[in-house]
């Protein structure tokens, strides 16, 4: 099943059933009113879009777009200031994961799965930047996005000021920190930060981390794939927890 849709009414339609869009993507220079009525529903919902050549669009369809397409997310997301304190009430010692410009949607649907099979309580990734929520992501992860909430904010570095203020340690994961994440009591409420394929862990997240660690590394190569780093860190606090 495809998961997008084309044409300026037929989105307005899909937005207005209630279902998740992932992004829209809109031929530059596109006018009309019906077009601003669209991008009006786009703003109110807060829906991340773009604007791309022509050309870009009629890759994915050459059937009558309008010069708009939507891709349609198969996850529900939820609200990160609704989730964090039903753990608590819960009596929960949250573990939540930031994905922080992970790119990659195999990547992405790879550390869902290890992080729902560890029992991590939330993921967290940005409304811009990174990996949408596509089939190939949920089939990565092996269905595991359909049973661990994501939450999708704006401005991850007010998430993570959020969690901070909820109560909960940051620990970034960085190839410039001075410690190993073996050093790092993940026992408390934690929040473990990976960074993105390319660059890692962005500066004014790891500025207001309360502890940067690295994994060690004796081979040759310079680094881990983000799915098998990320499950590391995860095992690392399951390992911690069972044993405290």
């Amino acid at each position: 099943m495809k998961d997008y849709v084309f044409g300026i009414r037929a989105i307005m339609e899909t937005i207005d059933s209630g279902k998740e869009i992932e992004k829209i993507l809109f031929k530059k220079g596109l006018q009309g009113d019906l077009y601003q009525e669209l991008f009006s529903i786009v703003r109110r919902h807060d829906i991340p879009f773009q604007y791309v050549p022509i050309q870009k669009i009629d890759r994915i369809t050459r059937k009558n777009h309008q010069g708009v397409i939507a891709f349609v997310s198969p996850i529900t997301y939820h609200n990160l200031e609704q989730v964090v304190p039903a753990l608590y009430e819960n009596g929960k010692t949250p573990l939540i994961l930031v994905l922080d410009q992970v790119t990659d949607v195999r990547n992405f649907g790879a550390i869902a799965r290890t992080a729902e099979c560890a029992g991590v309580d939330a993921i967290v990734i940005p409304m811009k930047g990174g990996a949408m929520a596509t089939a190939d992501a949920v089939k990565t992860s092996a269905g595991a996005l359909n049973r661990i909430p994501v939450c999708r904010i704006n401005s991850l570095a007010q998430g993570v000021d959020y969690l901070q203020k909820s109560g909960m340690q940051v620990i970034a994961a960085t190839e410039k920190a001075a410690e190993t994440f073996f050093t790092a009591d993940l026992t408390s409420p934690t929040v473990i930060v990976m960074g993105g394929e390319e660059s890692g862990v962005t500066p004014d997240i790891l500025r207001v981390a309360d502890k940067l660690v690295k994994i060690p590394m004796r081979g040759k190569t310079a680094s881990l794939n983000v799915s098998v780093a990320a499950g590391l860190l995860i095992y690392e606090a399951v390992k911690q927890r069972l044993t405290d």
